[in-house]
């Protein structure tokens, strides 16, 4: 359901909720004369346009500038709903390109606070195509580094949304706030409309959180911080920041309190331990090393995970780090998927990677088969390979074959007193063998895949007690 539309900020309100009393400094493009009644001259378009000019006091459907969120410099791009529509022609894409071409230039984050009925009809497919040079500006500023963060306000739909909102890395929603490609006009009149909303959206993995606009301004801020946004200067005009060197690993997790004591005597036991209820899981270990976390929920193909949880955070020092940690439960092909996802972003961001391994294996059922299981561990074992960043792994309970090694970083992996890793669980390794149930343990036993044992062939480096 779509919020009230006398609730919807203005492009300025908006700006003024994430800048507050620090304030915006607004820039224009240079100026282009467009023929009379835009490119196609449709009929009444000028008088269109003035009438919007005069009832908003913009010049446009798109203000751009910088600003300081939380204690953050960043480029700000924020839609005006009641400027056509918050629509996108010729001269919307001009300011869109140049707020991109800003943030490039300046070396800032972008954050864009989107509310946009789609592309302008009165400019045809001229306005489509700015849909390209959004896209290609976009593309510019993630090539260089820069992360970008989009809150959608009521409505975002369209071009708009699939291009400065979804292909944003990070997507904040306003509650209630329509989300969607097809507006409310133009999608079928059976659909059901919480598909087409903020909360539907989130609960299909294409938005990270649905937050009150009270609330946007500190978790903007603090989203700012965990994806290594500098600190804004205090005095003059800032210089560009070269790209980021290669950062430190992520610090080990330190060992969480658990019932039993000392390295487990046999391969039985070791199993035993690592399946406990008792043992302490991801929730435990992530509660403890980040003093903030801000997850990324879901794929960004229709599908969410919650065995599985990423998002950057950071610790007390300061640090950010990104995550992705198994919840001990079987991985399904959307968790793969959102924690490569994850590990891309923080590579790209140049923020270390911290890993916790925790799964029986992946997800074997039907279902997972249909959604691409293989196709997605792949795309997992692919981004840890190609990850520039330092890749720190511990394992903490279950490594259970493929579905635990896709997480592992090779070379820094490490393991807990808790947990075992194999090439299978010994349980399918006798029946593979067509061995009795009685000689179960004897097979984990041959298995070697207790803490110690890990660590004598090289496959951990240390045992975290």
């Amino acid at each position: 359901m779509s919020a009230d539309p006398s609730s919807r900020m203005t492009a300025r309100e908006a700006l003024a909720l994430l800048t507050g009393a620090a304030g915006f400094t607004e820039h224009r493009p240079p100026p282009r004369t467009l023929p009379p009644d835009g490119p196609l001259g449709w009929a009444g378009y000028d008088a269109a346009r003035e009438r919007a000019a005069e009832r908003t006091g913009e010049e446009e459907s798109v203000v751009y500038g910088t600003g300081v969120v939380g204690d953050r410099e960043c480029t700000l791009l924020s839609f005006e709903f009641g400027f056509l529509g918050g629509s996108l022609g010729q001269l919307t894409g001009d300011r869109l390109e140049a707020a991109y071409d800003l943030a490039l230039s300046r070396r800032l984050p972008l954050l864009a606070l989107v509310a946009t009925g789609g592309s302008r009809m009165q400019e045809g497919m001229v306005a489509l195509t700015q849909l390209q040079r959004v896209a290609a500006a976009s593309t510019r500023l993630r090539a260089a580094g820069l992360p970008q963060i989009a809150v959608v306000r009521d409505p975002t739909t369209g071009g708009g949304w699939a291009t400065v909102g979804a292909g944003a890395d990070v997507v904040l929603a306003l509650p209630g706030a329509q989300v969607g490609f097809a507006g409310s006009r133009v999608r079928p009149p059976d659909a059901d409309p919480y598909a087409y909303g903020a909360e539907g959206q989130f609960a299909a993995g294409q938005v990270d959180a649905v937050l009150p606009a009270g609330e946007l301004r500190g978790t903007v801020g603090l989203w700012l911080r965990a994806l290594g946004a500098r600190e804004a200067p205090r005095s003059a005009a800032p210089l560009p920041r070269a790209p980021h060197d290669g950062p430190p690993a992520a610090p080990l997790p330190r060992a969480q309190p658990s019932s039993a004591s000392g390295l487990p005597r046999s391969g039985r036991e070791a199993v035993e331990r690592a399946r406990s209820a008792q043992r302490p899981r991801a929730e435990a270990y992530l509660a403890d090393y980040f003093t903030v976390r801000l997850p990324l929920h879901g794929d960004r193909c229709g599908g969410t995970d919650p065995g599985l949880l990423t998002g950057f955070g950071l610790r007390a020092d300061g640090q950010p780090v990104a995550y992705v940690a198994q919840c001990g439960t079987p991985t399904r092909p959307a968790g793969y998927r959102a924690a490569a996802r994850t590990i891309r972003l923080a590579d790209r961001l140049g923020i270390p990677v911290l890993t916790l391994v925790d799964t029986p294996g992946a997800a074997n059922d039907a279902e997972a088969e249909r959604a691409g299981a293989g196709a997605a561990i792949a795309d997992t074992f692919a981004a840890i390979a190609a990850a520039r960043v330092p890749v720190t792994t511990l394992v903490i309970g279950e490594g259970g074959s493929g579905g635990a090694l896709a997480l592992a970083a090779p070379g820094n992996t490490h393991v807990t007193a808790d947990s075992y890793f194999s090439v299978i669980a010994p349980e399918p390794a006798a029946a593979i063998l067509k061995r009795p149930p009685a000689e179960t343990g004897a097979t984990a036993d041959q298995l070697r895949l207790r803490p110690q044992d890990l660590v004598e062939l090289g496959i951990a480096r240390s045992i975290v007690t």
